[in-house]
């Protein structure tokens, strides 16, 4: 059986810009309705990005075998190659000559807060990049277009590939019908606790009821570490600590990236969410969302310190 995970999603450019401050300092609730604020930012880079990228890369630190699905334009031509020498197979990075790749542009402030605003660029067409006949063991359905991201899960449902849904910054794009629909769709739904709270007022259920229509609902808590709802119980997933928080930019796909990693090598849940958390906590140490560079080894030394759990070589 294909060990390939499908990893359908944005393929972007980030450009990232520090505050200096503190964004609560600046924005009033009590003006809060005529928002108009500008934020000195002296640090700024480009980093490759997007959601399917960042996963992708994470899942290559795990020695895993990850094929990512997006849509770029013309511009991406440095990105694709740097995925390709990462190893990674790039056959269903589709390219588009007349769009542009899509770019986030992210203000972080002292707190870890941020700002984004997103150019979906070729992303908008993500839907006609059909996956169909690509065997893998797991799949997930990362932010991207709203088209695209229900047209990779009708075809990955169709031919049995079970899948996560991750809502990420799709968040505004989807109704509670929606939502209600992918969970249908489903197999695992994974968010953070602000997108978790939202699923649950848009649906009008509960995470604990939605996760009995699932294998499993998993919620990241940031430095609380996670929540994992399946088998008609809540896991609470003990964080790591770390020694700086110095970007959350790119930390929940790191988390995915540990969860699909064990789903594929067949671990039990709270293992998979566990590898997450470290996968998360080495990407929070470092700036942009791929410029963390741990080997397997020290990623299996982190996980056996904080968990006890031994990083086995990948199944083939």
């Amino acid at each position: 059986m294909s060990k390939k995970i499908l990893v359908c999603g944005s393929v972007a450019f980030d450009t990232i810009a520090v505050f200096e401050g503190h964004f609560k300092d600046h924005i009033l609730p009590d003006t809060i309705q005529s928002l108009s604020v500008s934020f000195f930012v002296p640090t700024m880079r480009k980093e490759y990005g997007g959601c399917a990228g960042n996963i992708a890369y994470n899942l290559r630190l795990l020695g895993a075998d990850p094929v990512p699905v997006g849509t770029v334009g013309a511009d991406a031509g440095d990105y694709l190659q740097y995925l390709q020498e990462l190893g990674i197979d790039t056959r269903l990075v589709r390219v588009l000559d007349d769009m542009f790749t899509p770019q986030c542009f992210i203000t972080t402030d002292l707190d870890s807060n941020q700002i984004a605003s997103f150019h979906p660029g070729a992303m908008a067409r993500s839907a006609e990049n059909d996956l169909t006949g690509t065997e893998a063991a797991w799949a997930i359905v990362a932010p991207d277009s709203k088209e695209g991201m229900f047209a990779h899960a009708h075809r990955l449902k169709a031919q049995g590939t079970p899948f996560v849904f991750d809502l990420g910054q799709a968040m505004p794009l989807f109704s509670g019908e929606d939502l209600q629909q992918m969970i249908d769709l489903a197999d695992v739904i994974t968010a953070n606790d602000y997108e978790a709270a939202v699923i649950e007022q848009r649906t009008g259920r509960s995470l604990e009821d939605i996760a009995r229509d699932l294998r499993a609902v998993v919620v990241t808590r940031g430095a609380a570490g996670a929540t994992l709802y399946a088998d008609g119980a809540q896991h609470p997933i003990e964080a790591i600590r770390v020694d700086a928080v110095v970007d959350p930019t790119g930390c929940g796909d790191a988390h995915r990236a540990g969860l699909l990693y064990g789903l594929v090598n067949n671990w039990s849940l709270q293992d998979a969410c566990r590898l997450g958390n470290v996968m998360g906590a080495f990407k929070i140490s470092s700036r942009g969302p791929q410029n963390h560079k741990p080997s397997r080894a020290e990623i299996g030394e982190s996980l056996k310190t904080h968990y006890g759990i031994e990083l086995a070589e990948p199944v083939i």
